[in-house]
């Protein structure tokens, strides 16, 4: 009897496991430890190779999501019926030769001009694919309101916006977090606190891409798109004593404008009662190392968001339409209010000779008229 009665409960055990293991998963969507910053040894702050220990990504779940093929070629469609005010190209490719197309939506697309130039990443993890159909969304807007919605024509005529849809091409189509080496790409790049991924030359060929494809084109700021929580999380991502705490970097009170931006703009990120006002410092919320934002602003002199902004990782299909328009507004009030916040950083990570020619804007925002805007020469000292 207590033989037959083990089991049963064996057998009991199994199954919820079954269970819990087939609910959509949230949080660490940015890294991949869980919330309380401690190290799992699988795929915590520190490492780079992930465990196969996801919750299974069913052909259900995928039905509805474009393919990287029907993606690719959204992509070109975009660039043939928008070619007045778009520019196709590609920054590299990934380890299994998918070509990382990039959409630049401007009215001078591919010219240099004294305008800031913002980009949007999105799929940086393969099973967040959202910032896929998101970003094709939000191109879609700007080319068929240009000219017709204020907003539209506000941030086509006076920055760069350029939009890679997918980082990660081959974990979407592997239906993993990891790159085809199960790489996380969120910790492939060098940090100031973990000196291993100094080397470029052992990175992944999607995170040299992005590294050099951020030093040709001198990006002012910079959002990436995950899912599986719902804030707007800011630098620095890790601290020097790797402990779980405020770690603000200098320019602090610009990233927490920033933050607020996209969170006061969402349907109800800044009412989160886990985050307040829908905004986080990475290293209060748990601490990772080698991630893409804050390499961004070391070494690309670029403010980068982390932008979590789907509860569900991979949520139904039927659902995208609906984050999209719980996100546009976010999205557009970012990009639109970055013009004006270029004119008040300080101690930007730059050289000290750092000058450029901006447009400020003040717009609705900050209760101006848009109208009232002037060229400025900003240094940073």
């Amino acid at each position: 009897m207590a033989i037959s009665r083990l089991g049963f409960l064996s057998l009991l055990l199994l199954v919820l496991l079954r269970a819990f293991a087939s609910l959509p998963t949230q949080a660490a969507a940015r890294g991949g430890s869980d919330s309380s910053g401690i190290d799992n040894g699988k795929h915590g702050a520190f490492s780079r190779i992930l465990l196969e220990d996801n919750p299974e990504i069913t052909e259900e779940m995928t039905r509805g999501y474009m393919s990287n093929s029907e993606l690719e070629n959204a992509i070109q469609g975009f660039g043939n019926k928008c070619s007045n005010v778009s520019r196709i190209y590609s920054i590299g490719r990934s380890v299994n030769g998918s070509p990382l197309w990039v959409i630049e939506v401007s009215d001078k697309p591919g010219q240099k001009e004294a305008e800031p130039a913002f980009k949007f990443i999105g799929n940086v993890h393969g099973d967040e694919p959202v910032g896929r159909e998101v970003l094709m969304q939000l191109a879609y807007w700007l080319c068929d309101n240009y000219l017709k919605d204020p907003l539209a024509t506000l941030i086509v005529e006076n920055m760069h916006l350029h939009i890679l849809p997918t980082m990660n091409p081959d974990g979407f189509a592997l239906r993993r977090r990891g790159n085809a080496n199960n790489i996380d790409l969120n910790r492939d790049f060098p940090d100031q606190f973990f000196p291993i991924n100094d080397e470029i030359s052992f990175r992944q060929p999607e995170t040299r891409a992005i590294i050099n494809w951020i030093k040709q084109e001198h990006f002012t700021a910079s959002a990436s798109l995950h899912g599986g929580a719902l804030v707007a999380n800011y630098p620095w991502d890790g601290s020097r004593d790797k402990r779980k705490q405020y770690y603000g970097c200098p320019d602090d009170k610009t990233f927490r404008y920033m933050a607020s931006v996209y969170s006061q703009s969402h349907y109800n990120m800044s009412l989160s009662k886990e985050f307040k006002g829908g905004i986080t410092n990475g290293a209060l919320w748990y601490p990772i190392y080698g991630g893409m934002q804050d390499w961004n602003y070391i070494h690309g002199g670029c403010f980068e968001l982390t932008l979590e902004i789907s509860d569900l990782k991979w949520p139904k299909a039927s659902e995208l339409l609906v984050i999209w328009e719980q996100n546009k507004m976010s999205m557009l009030n970012l990009v639109a209010s970055l013009v004006k916040l270029v004119c008040g950083l300080r101690h930007r990570v730059l050289p000290s000779s750092f000058c450029t020619r901006v447009w400020i804007i003040y717009w609705y925002l900050t209760s101006c008229d848009a109208d009232r805007s002037s060229w400025k020469d900003i240094c940073f000292r």
